[in-house]
């Protein structure tokens, strides 16, 4: 009779690596470029989506809301890295601060199809 139940050492191996999340020394310089580098090309895709809604002289309320789709999209996109970094047991708040970054830009220029 063969026993179905898996070893606690095969069970331990398919379980993620865990940081110690209380740990607050998240020194990783590389993961702050790449976080800083994601931020910057969505606010460059911000202020050529801006120009180009500028540029057209429309408007079309899909202009006004353009914006603050992309700085949404940026968000949600870190997030999920930021996810995908947690779960390889990598630091994770980089991500989640990027990702909160380019939120709270999303819900300031949601006041900008109504700054006229």
């Amino acid at each position: 009779m063969t026993d179905n139940h898996t070893s606690p050492s095969k069970a331990h191996q398919r379980e993620p690596m865990r940081v110690n999340d209380v740990e607050k020394r998240w020194n990783d310089p590389a993961a702050l470029r790449q976080a800083s580098a994601y931020c910057l090309v969505v606010v460059v895709v911000v202020v050529a989506v801006a120009v180009g809604a500028l540029y057209a002289g429309t408007d079309q309320p899909i202009w006004a809301w353009a914006v603050p789709v992309v700085f949404l999209a940026g968000g949600i996109g870190a997030l999920v890295q930021g996810y995908r970094i947690w779960r390889r047991g990598g630091r994770w708040p980089i991500w989640q601060g990027a990702g909160w970054l380019l939120f709270a830009l999303m819900l300031a220029t949601l006041a900008l199809p109504v700054a006229r």
